[in-house]
């Protein structure tokens, strides 16, 4: 016999799947019709089985002590939903009754909550006198633990109901239930003999308790996690948050009513507004057309399949939504898993739904309401009676009795069904949808099966949903069409995340942690993106949010079916959690040296693996690999290691990997680094983590090598203080400069945490180069923010450091300080001057550092800034010049950010100085794209600010500004400061060519103030300028033009910004000009300064002086 759990074969005559522990199907005596283990009677041929109860009693072991029969496993973390059930007035029963009959009692109501339990599948773990222990989730989980559990509950409370006490005891019995939900550790045996027991640890046992002390005779009350789960499953009332004994805080409680109204499951767990329906477009359109093919009389079937969470009953009820305002008549018939045995399940609870049976409704007012109902497709009185009787409405005296056995009374009822269905189909089309078949019972199936039939020639939609392990038997009809859901895929995930998230913002890296985890089921990524926002990610800066974003995060609505799935195993659920532990991805060769099994006993637990579903299998062993089929399959096999365990497990796989597999230690460092960490070896995982950190700086894969160098920063904080360890962890602040300066700019927080960091080591240490380095790093950081005074600082400390030191590196360190310090505050033939010093002395054979600190190479620095200083210095040819050499050294060194930084500075700094706007917007695009590939952010900011402008120039002026003026101040949110003077005064000019003075004399305001508070002289001249045109514009008068243009000329000259002089001294002499008053001396100031250029004449600012010159 094959389980029809595991797959495994399993002899003959054998209750139980001796792999997976899951009751086997019963063979009936009389017709060998395979079926439910629970079934009283046999689905071909009627007859009675005598095995429902005794099988109910062997799943659900009277004492713990006989739970060893169903596992053996040791202790584990899982989700369990705990009862604990007590007897009301035991204690009083006690002085009443003779002990004989108090026995009877007790024993009595066991059996009632062991029967009850054992119907749900539940665990009875220990009895306690009048009160009993009981499982849900252990030692097997099922999809539907707590509502499991509810209607266990129940049930108890049912069947102790009608338990009587002997003897002169008064009344009857009465219990209280109470429930909760949570993580505990389960399944350690203690104690000896009959007394031994699966221990339990955990809060929620405890809280159990607690929920069963404030419940009333004959109630169940849960608790908030129980009822999250359970969703509108159940009708409820609300106790309020009581103060319990043992929890700090109030704890919300709810009293359990009774089963709800709500016939379909989806609804009833989806309680909230329906998510939009995403990435479904195509499979939409076709149930449109079947529907339209239905209407037309040509009945259609439509067979949705997928897996648990994939949207089979979304897209139903979205087919729904869409042709509501049309004319037809809906039924929906909803399965369940805890009826797949009753007769008629689905049928009756629609007929019961739609006739609308209320609790207190007596017989007749029911049987107004069926006539009424049935009276819609005119039913005949033996169909009445025959649906009458199938709601167990009887004897009323309304409808002729009909004698027939009971094979012919179930096809005269489901032909009377029919009847019903063909009715109502010629009055209107009609949309008929039977949900979850794979729980259907028999009989429903063979009425399914007729109707299948019976619509060929009907206007008819029929939609059925199922998961994959039902095999539908109408396939190939034709008129029946089957419809796989696919997962979704990454768009449409990140487009249902937003949507879920609601007002909460998610930063992209936890979006993309969710479309990762998730693989696109839908179910899953609405209750993962549920918990993140709950548990309070939104809004968060993403430098923390993936280190706070707990990487195991399972919600509690998935944890009971992930968990069944894994319990169905058997045996081979230790080589799923081998394989979470490794990855979600795992080698054969690599779980074959972790695992003590032999070969034979590992093929067949991978090859039971596979055959389970829970992960897909690439290849043959040795070199097969194996995939979980979802992350959180992972996080879930992973999740049940005790956290010594999972120690002990990591560094097995970490060894196993040095001693085996050296060629993956090389290529993913990373990965030696997670196992150490999560082995608890910070010594060993220090290293590993620093060199993925290395590996991936290196390949401009700057977010991840944020991540990793982080994480050595975690590792090395856990050694013991030494002078070792401070030097492990000054290399690693070093080192992560590179990428924070990448993606959160030199002014970035992290950026200046890091080098304060590593300047306080190297001073520890006494290592005069490593201080030198990060004072260089300080000093950009606080460059950047116009810090001016820290700047000065600590330019003055490096130039002392790099002036007591030998070695030419940290000489050309020095330089690449001063230089960029003279351009800041506008000395501009000083900053060349350091620039050209460092070109002659650098040797990249001795002075280039490592890749992962190219972006502290003084040579880099040097040609990216050289273009901008000669064109200011008034050598625009020269500029061009050394803007290729810039370009052809950043593509010598190969990185993003220096590619990006050299096109921001000297590649479009220089081309907007030259009006070359083609030019600019090539570069703008460039530093984008380069940007939104390498996770540049600072430097995309520079790029989109550029793009502004280009576009503005070409005619875009309102979308264009915008770009601008948003980016800049996103710039400024970040603490830059740096070059903003420069944009802020295009955004002027650019208001300039608008013919918007206001405007643009309130960006250079901005840019006023800014310089005030940084000291920054770059572009004094220049804000100068352009703040008398558009003074000018305003209508100002003339003096207080010519004097913003005088002061412009004044500052160009004492900087020897030839260019500047040049544009002020254009700007005066066109005032003189227009004005009639000084045109010679105009003539005579713009040609001093025109003559003083060797080259460049054509060059616009050149070519417009000429024009002028020959106009005065």
């Amino acid at each position: 016999m094959e389980c029809p759990s595991c797959k495994a074969i399993v002899l003959d005559g054998n209750k139980f799947c001796v792999e997976c522990g899951e009751l086997l199907p019963v063979e009936c005596p009389s017709c060998k019709h395979p079926n439910s283990p629970r079934a009283k009677f046999c689905g071909g041929c009627g007859s009675r089985l005598n095995v429902g109860a005794s099988t109910a009693c062997v799943e659900v072991p009277a004492t713990a002590a006989q739970a060893t029969v169903l596992t053996s496993q040791s202790a584990e973390r899982r989700q369990v939903t705990v009862m604990f059930s007590d007897l009301v007035g035991s204690t009083a029963l006690a002085t009443r009754l003779d002990p004989e009959d108090l026995h009877d009692v007790i024993n009595a109501y066991h059996t009632c909550v062991a029967d009850a339990v054992g119907a749900f599948s539940g665990f009875v773990a220990k009895y306690m006198g009048d009160g009993v222990l009981i499982y849900f989730g252990y030692p097997r989980a099922h999809e539907d633990d707590a509502e499991r559990a509810v209607r266990a509950a129940l049930a108890i409370i049912e069947a102790v109901c009608s338990l009587k006490a002997p003897g002169h005891a008064p009344g009857r019995l009465q219990v209280r239930v109470g429930i909760a939900t949570g993580l505990v550790v389960i399944g350690d045996l203690i104690g000896a003999g009959e007394a031994q027991e699966r221990g339990i640890v955990g809060e929620t046992p405890n809280l159990a308790a607690r929920m069963q002390a404030l419940a009333e005779p004959d109630a169940v009350v849960i608790e908030p996690q129980t009822r999250s789960i359970l969703g509108n499953l159940f009708e409820y009332r609300d106790l309020g948050k009581v103060q319990v004994k043992g929890f700090a805080q109030a704890v919300q409680a709810f009293q359990v009513i009774g089963l709800s109204a709500i016939d379909s499951r989806f609804e009833a767990l989806h309680s909230t507004d329906l998510t939009p329906l995403v990435g479904r477009d195509e499979e939409t359109r076709l149930l449109l057309r079947r529907w339209e093919k239905a209407k037309s009389g040509s009945g259609q079937v439509v067979l949705i399949s997928g897996e648990a969470g994939i949207g089979k009953s979304r897209m139903a009820a979205a087919i729904l939504r869409r042709i509501g305002e049309e004319p037809h008549t809906r039924l929906r018939y909803f399965c369940s898993p805890h009826h797949v045995d009753s007769a008629f399940y689905p049928i009756i609870h629609q007929l019961e739904r739609a006739a609308a049976f209320q609790r207190d409704d007596d017989a007749r007012s029911k049987v107004d309401k069926l006539d009424a109902l049935l009276s819609r497709a005119t039913a005949t009185p033996e169909d009445r009676r025959l649906i009458a009787d199938l709601l167990l409405l009887r004897d009323i005296g309304r409808y002729p009795e009909v004698r027939l056995s009971p094979p012919q009374r179930k096809q005269r009822t489901i032909d009377a069904l029919l009847r019903q269905l063909d009715g109502l189909s010629r009055q209107q089309p009609v949309v008929h949808i039977f949900e979850d078949i794979h729980w259907i019972d028999p009989t429903s199936f063979e009425a399914l099966d007729r109707t299948v039939e019976l619509i060929r020639q009907l206007p008819v939609l029929l939609l059925m949903t199922f998961r994959p392990e039902f095999d539908p038997p109408w396939v190939g009809q034709p008129h029946v069409t089957m419809m796989a859901l696919r997962r979704l895929e990454q768009g449409d995930v990140s487009a249902l995340v937003e949507t879920i998230a609601g007002n909460a913002v998610l930063p992209p890296e936890v979006v993309s942690e969710i479309v990762e985890r998730t693989d696109g089921v839908p179910l899953f990524v609405e209750e993962l993106t549920k918990a993140v926002v709950e548990a309070g990610f939104d809004g968060l800066e993403a430098a923390n949010t993936l280190s706070r974003l707990p990487a195991r995060t399972i919600p509690a609505t998935l944890h009971a079916s992930l968990m069944g799935r894994l319990d169905r195993l058997g045996q081979a659920k230790e080589l799923a959690q081998i394989g979470a532990a490794i990855g979600r991805e795992f080698p054969y060769d690599l779980l074959a040296a972790v695992a003590s099994l032999s070969e034979p006993a590992l093929r067949a637990g991978v090859n039971q693996l596979v055959a389970s579903g829970l992960v897909f299998g690439r290849g043959a062993p040795p070199e097969a690999s194996y995939l979980f089929k979802h992350a959180l399959l992972q996080d879930a096999a992973y999740g049940t290691l005790l956290r010594r365990n999972r120690q002990e497990l990591h560094a097995r796989i970490a060894e196993a990997l040095e001693q085996r597999f050296p060629e993956r230690v090389v290529r993913e460092p990373e990965v030696l680094g997670r196992h150490f960490s999560e082995a608890q070896r910070p010594d060993r995982a220090t290293g590993y983590w620093l060199k993925a950190g290395k590996k991936s700086a290196e390949s401009s894969a700057n977010l991840e090598a944020i991540r990793h160098l982080s994480r050595a920063l975690e590792s090395v904080r856990k050694l013991p203080e030494s002078p070792e360890r401070d030097r492990q962890e000054l290399t690693i602040q070093s080192t992560i400069g590179t990428p924070l300066i990448a993606v959160y700019g030199y002014a970035g927080a992290e950026t200046g945490v890091a080098f304060e960091r590593a300047r306080i080591l190297g001073e520890r240490l006494g290592d005069a180069g490593a201080l030198l380095a990060t004072l260089s790093g300080q000093w950009a950081f606080h460059f950047v923010r116009g810090d001016h005074d820290m700047m000065r600082q600590l330019a003055d400390e490096a130039r002392r450091t790099s002036a007591q030191m030998a070695d030419e590196a940290l000489q050309l360190a020095g330089y690449r300080v001063a230089g960029l310090n003279a351009i800041y505050f506008g000395r501009f033939v000083e900053a060349r001057s350091a620039f050209e010093t460092i070109l002659r002395i650098y040797d990249a054979s001795r002075h280039r550092p490592q890749p992962v600190h190219y972006i502290h190479d003084p040579k880099f620095y040097a040609l990216a800034y050289l273009p901008v200083i000669y064109w200011i210095l008034g050598y625009p040819e020269q500029a061009r010049r050394w803007q290729a050499k810039a370009f052809d050294y950043a593509t010598e060194l190969n990185q993003a950010t220096l590619t990006t930084h050299v096109k921001i500075y000297g590649g479009a700094g220089l081309d907007e100085l030259r009006s070359d706007m083609s030019a600019v917007r090539v570069h703008a695009e460039a530093i984008v794209d380069l940007a939104d590939q390498h996770n540049l952010r600072y430097f995309r900011l520079s790029g989109l600010i550029l793009r502004g402008w280009t576009m503005a120039q070409a005619g875009a002026g309102e979308e264009g500004l915008a770009l601008m003026r948003r980016s800049c101040t996103e710039r400024l949110a970040m603490g830059v400061s740096w070059y903003q003077s420069r944009y802020l005064c295009m955004l002027a000019a650019t208001f300039l060519q608008q013919h918007r003075p206001d405007e643009g004399l309130a960006a250079l305001e901005e840019a006023r103030e800014l310089g005030v508070r940084t000291d920054e002289h770059m572009w004094e001249a220049e804000l100068r300028r352009v703040e008398g045109e558009l003074q000018q514009m305003q209508g100002a008068p003339s003096s207080e033009v010519e004097r913003h243009f005088q002061e412009a000329l004044a500052i160009a000259r004492d900087q020897e910004a030839r260019s500047f002089e040049l544009r002020a001294a254009i700007s005066l002499a066109r005032l003189w000009r227009d004005e009639g008053s000084r045109p010679d001396a105009g003539r005579v100031l713009l040609a001093s300064i025109y003559n003083e250029f060797t080259e460049g004449f054509d060059t616009p600012d050149l070519m417009e002086a000429k024009r002028l010159l020959d106009t005065l």
